[in-house]
Order: C-alpha cells, then structure tokens, then sequence
C-alpha cells in the first residue's frame, strides 16, 4: 500500500515538473498549429502567476482525488461473502477461524468484524459497542484528505477571480496610459484577464466532479459497514446462544 501511494505521489511530482516547463515551451506554440499549442497558448495569456498557480491546484487535487479513489477501491470489499465465511466458522464453534478470516481480509468491514470478534466472549453489549466505536474510526480513516479536495476546489476560481481583478486593473492602466478608451485597448486587456477565471473555473469543475464520486464511493461503503454491523451482532447473538457462552 505503502509502495502504491509513493509511486503515486511521484507521478503527481514529475506532472509538477511538467507543468513548470509548459510556461517555457508554451513560447513556441504561436509557429505550430493544434489544440494542444492554442492551450500553452493561452496559459501565458492569463499570465504565468495565476495560470501556474491554477495549475498545480489542479496537480494537488487531482493527487488527493486519486490517493482517495485507490483507497476506496481497495477498501471496497465482497461483505456477504466475508460474512458468510465468518458465520461458517462460528457455526462450528471455531472463533479463531473467523478471526483469521477478518483478519487477513483487507477493508474497514473486515476490520470491523475482526474488532468485534476479539470482544465475542465478553457479551454482546461489548460487541457492540466496540463495532461502534471502531466504525466511526474507520469511517473518518476512509473521509481523510476530503477536507482538502474541497479547499482546492474553492481555491481554483478563488485564485482566477483574483487573476482576472489584476488584470482590469492592469486593463484600466494601459487605458490611463494611453489616454484613450479604444476598442483594441479595453478588449486586449479583458480578454488575458478573463482567461484566469474560465482556468479557475474548469479546475473547479474537474476536481468537483471527482469529489462527487468519491462522496458516492464513500456513502456506499458506509452503508455496508452498517449493514455488515448489525449482521455481525446477529452471528454473535447466534453463537452465544448455540454455546451458551
């Protein structure tokens, strides 16, 4: 897991990298055609500051949003199938087998489980108790760096609109400087202050959108946890009958 989220965290490092040689190449782009080039293009229209500042908002969220994404999905387990191997060896009265089995299933159901069947001997009331309390650690271990995919988010237009003031204010200078409310004056300087806040805008919508799909990734296995609970207390209440324990 460890090894995954380094590679991770190098790919976000060298698209870093990237990103401060797209200003460079991006001087180039007026000789050649393509939509790639209008794009460089344009990101220096809107000024290095700001554009380069959008653009590692984009780099930071995305990181976060995969981080999220590769721990969901490896947190995302079968629970029936984990539930009904654990019931099969509570039938038989083999609790250490059903420990193993939640413990060597990845996922917060499975620790859950596992939680629960350490305190199986000590009551229902505690198996309980502990479910609760262990899923509420798991769920804020699952909503981690979610604070900060939003702060990104309002971040991106917050830094365009920034950008696109600068520039009518520089907009209002060239005016002052030429002494003349032309046109070509007025529209060359509120196209380049513009460009910043459509840049904030696609950032915003971008990790928005990724944002909401981990939301609904993390609703669902909520919802799973919850269920695997209350089942988990039926097995006990199952074997403590059957066992007299």
């Amino acid at each position: 897991m460890k090894k995954l989220f380094a590679k991770v965290f190098l790919v976000m490092c060298a698209l870093g990298t990237t990103t401060l040689a797209f200003a460079q190449e991006a001087t180039e782009a007026a000789s050649e055609g393509g939509f790639h080039n209008a794009l460089k293009i344009k990101f220096i229209e809107g000024g290095a500051e700001f554009m380069s500042a959008i653009a590692i908002l984009l780099i930071l969220g995305l990181g976060f949003c995969l981080e999220r994404v590769i721990y969901l999905n490896l947190a995302d387990v079968n629970p029936r199938k984990l539930l009904k191997s654990v019931e099969e060896a509570l039938d038989k009265g083999d609790v250490e087998s059903a420990k193993s089995i939640a413990r060597d299933t990845r996922g917060p159901i499975a620790s859950i489980i596992y939680q629960g069947l350490l305190r199986i001997d000590q009551g229902v009331d505690v198996v309980e108790k502990s479910v609760v309390s262990y899923g509420g650690v798991q769920s804020g271990l699952m909503e981690k760096n979610f604070s900060w995919i939003g702060l990104f988010i309002a971040l991106a237009p917050s830094v365009g609109f920034l950008g696109t003031v600068v520039g009518m204010v520089m907009a209002f200078d060239d005016i002052e400087r030429a002494g003349d409310i032309s046109p070509t004056v007025v529209a060359g300087g509120m196209k380049v202050a513009l460009i910043t806040t459509v840049g904030g805008l696609v950032v915003a919508l971008i990790l928005q959108t990724f944002y909401n799909y981990l939301l609904s990734r993390l609703e669902a296995i909520i919802n799973q946890m919850e269920d695997a609970s209350i089942s988990l207390i039926d097995l006990v209440l199952k074997y403590t009958y059957k066992y007299n324990k």
